[in-house]
């Protein structure tokens, strides 16, 4: 018999590059981090503090007590305010009325108001960055009176809506909450002057501006199929937020232009006979001129917005059906994910 002959060892594929692992916060180890209880309820507040007293009284409200919250120290003023003197921040997501009926609904049950909201003082009153629905629930019951927590300084309004996670955001409301954050920040002279970037926190994301000024201009705008595209193109500005503001609105008029195209695009290939609700991003995903580039690790993609778009544009005017098959179709239909916002 006829030896077999040795099969020769694969060759070994050389290591790929590893991906950078996110950085993590140091864990704390517990009971270490904050205040004492005794230390919430001793020592003299501040003159903010006390202004907030007076400014209670005179609306005709109660001071109820003055607290440290315990993370972080700061001074709280709990009171019971006259419910007329207090209104939703005007850059809040739209009020859900089906949400504020379930809520004056369960109220009257448990027979007791348990939920402070969070007010901050103006020139005018209490505003409320993340009260609206039990301020709606309450009106609605004939209340006379809510209860809050003060706090002193208005620029924490515009953070508190970070911790609102009452109700999950879509696309839609977030954009929208960002564009109305950013126009009542860019009309104060002091917090108009400051950097976009010092707002990362508050705005979560910079392509959400460009999406909700489209948003303001237009309710059944797809922001979704756009999203990951100008995600790529806007980046946080160092320039004074109230430049910003108009250059994102010259961005969105571009980005609404091309959705008209889009449109366009998805006519003709109904009129081919296609029907599905996948259609819209079928056609951006073909015009997006992005979709080839591979990112490399910790590198993620940036491109340069009007270039970009002015490339879709040019790509949906030339948008020809016939190139569509039934399987892409398929394909962003099995992908799934949401069609409308």
């Amino acid at each position: 018999m006829a030896e077999k002959k040795a099969k020769k060892p694969a060759a070994k594929k050389p290591p790929g590059e590893k991906k950078p692992r996110a950085s993590r916060p140091p864990k704390a180890a517990p009971g270490t981090v904050g205040i004492t209880p005794e230390d919430a309820v001793g020592g003299a507040p501040p003159a903010a503090i006390a202004a907030v007293e007076e400014r209670v009284r005179g609306v005709g409200g109660a001071v109820v007590g003055r607290y440290r919250e315990p993370l972080g120290g700061h001074w709280v003023v709990l009171a019971v305010l006259p419910i007329d003197q207090v209104e939703p921040t005007p850059y809040q997501r739209e009020l859900s009325k089906a949400h504020a009926d379930r809520l004056a609904t369960v109220i009257p049950k448990v027979g007791r108001f348990l939920d402070p909201i969070v007010t901050v003082p103006t020139a005018d009153g209490f505003r409320s960055p993340n009260g609206m629905h039990r301020l709606a629930a309450m009106r609605a019951l004939g209340a006379r009176a809510i209860t809050a927590l003060i706090v002193p300084e208005p620029e924490v309004a515009f953070r508190i809506l970070a911790l609102n996670t009452e109700k999950a955001h879509n696309l839609r409301d977030k954009s929208l909450e960002v564009v109305r954050m950013v126009r009542a920040l860019a009309a104060d002279p002091v917090a108009g002057a400051r950097p976009e970037s010092d707002y990362q926190l508050e705005l979560e994301q910079p392509a959400y501006l460009t999406i909700g000024v489209c948003y303001e201009q237009n309710g059944r705008f797809s922001g979704g199929a756009y999203l990951p595209v100008v995600n790529k193109c806007e980046e946080w500005s160092d320039e004074r937020l109230r430049d910003v503001l108009p250059a994102r609105e010259a961005h969105a008029r571009v980005l609404l232009e091309l959705d008209e195209a889009v449109n366009e695009a998805v006519a003709k290939l109904k009129a081919a006979g296609f029907q599905s609700g996948y259609l819209k991003p079928v056609v951006v995903a073909r015009i997006n001129p992005l979709r080839w580039i591979k990112a490399r690790p910790g590198q993620p993609i940036r491109a340069d917005f009007d270039r970009t778009l002015g490339k879709m544009l040019e790509a949906a005017r030339d948008f020809d059906p016939s190139k569509v098959k039934a399987a892409d179709i398929a394909a962003a239909a099995a992908l799934g994910g949401p069609v409308d916002e």
